[in-house]
């Protein structure tokens, strides 16, 4: 089969029609291929034939996953426990849910980091013209009145030479920017790996304490909904929560919690991987039977917070970007028109 590299979003829906075809009783290679009759991407299409054919031959969809190379090895692991257990249209629609959110979180940090760093970038672009181009024209304008740009006009001169002397520098490091930015927001892969050393760096506060919540609490809903014994769940939300090395801590003293006996929700709480409240509200769910109910609603609560959280902090960026270069701005040409007025005044 071609490998592919199929994005968050793409394995989401497949996974949602999957289940959605599974729930109305048609076989998984009659399924598949009617998705591959629907599909207007060749490669896609040509992927999804060749997956029904080896289901007509018998083959468990996990290993139809797991032999197409398209998907990550979790994807096939979880159907595969799924399929054990009976619960595989259940398995299909947590992944789905899984990769459709996290294909809308990255949707929402792209958006919060891209129209303020596009902004930014035109705001000194602005700067860098008056201090370069405009302040040397006022320049001459003095010394024709015959004084010159002392204070802080001069020094925004002096500024401006300097700039000019190095402005080829300048437009390779924007021209590097402009590079670095394209690929952040058209090659999802290295976006996420950056973002992931970002997170990593970054500790496990904050933002990025509430984005780590999301995907652990997706994940950990995933694989409850799959089957899997909660120590089980817990481990796979640790690897796909992809959160900072503290984050990782409080997971693994989570595991070791579970494997001495501990209730999942105590665990929870006391690691601090869930707030108090949702432990108690996961403890009641867990007693009375509905705790993967309970997991979903948390985990969808979680990551409506963290995309209101991401939309907050966008809303705060922005003004606080225009506001603080409309000041310079306006420094700078307030320190070249004030003198200038008064010597106009002084000559009229």
């Amino acid at each position: 089969m071609k490998q592919l590299k199929l994005s968050w979003e793409q394995v989401g829906a497949l996974c949602r029609a999957l289940a959605h075809l599974y729930h109305a009783g048609i076989g998984v290679g009659d399924a598949l291929a009617l998705l591959a009759e629907d599909e207007s991407s060749s490669g896609e299409k040509a992927l999804l034939s060749a997956m029904s054919r080896r289901a007509d031959e018998g083959l468990p969809l996990s290993e139809i996953f797991r032999e197409t190379g398209c998907f990550p090895g979790y994807v096939s692991s979880l159907l595969g426990v799924g399929e054990k257990v009976g619960r595989t249209e259940e398995t299909l629609t947590a992944l789905a849910d899984h990769y459709e959110g996290r294909s809308r979180m990255a949707r929402q940090l792209k958006n919060a980091l891209l129209y303020p760093s596009v902004l930014l970038i035109v705001l000194l672009a602005v700067i860098v013209i008056l201090l370069v181009w405009v302040l040397p024209v006022f320049s001459d304008i003095y010394a024709r009145l015959g004084s010159d740009m002392t204070g802080l006009s001069g020094g925004l001169l002096l500024l401006g030479q300097g700039l000019g002397k190095v402005m080829p520098l300048l437009v390779v490091i924007l021209a590097l920017i402009l590079i670095f930015g394209g690929l952040l927001a058209g090659a999802p892969s290295v976006r996420e790996r950056i973002l992931s050393a970002w997170r990593k760096r970054c500790g496990d506060k904050g933002l990025g304490r509430m984005l780590n919540a999301a995907r652990f609490t997706q994940a950990l809903s995933m694989g409850i909904a799959s089957g899997l014994s909660h120590r089980e769940a817990v481990l796979l939300a640790a690897d796909l929560a992809d959160g900072s090395e503290t984050f990782k801590e409080r997971c693994e003293r989570c595991i070791a919690k579970l494997e001495d006996g501990c209730d999942l929700s105590e665990a929870l709480r006391d690691t601090e991987l869930l707030s108090a409240a949702e432990c108690r509200l996961l403890g009641a769910g867990l007693k009375s039977g509905a705790g993967e109910k309970v997991m979903e609603q948390i985990s969808q609560r979680a990551l409506e917070e963290s995309e209101q959280s991401l939309e907050s902090l966008a809303g705060r960026v922005e003004p606080a970007i225009v506001v603080i270069m409309s000041v310079i701005v306006g420094v700078i040409l307030l320190s070249v028109m004030l003198p200038l007025m008064h010597i106009m005044t002084a000559i009229g």
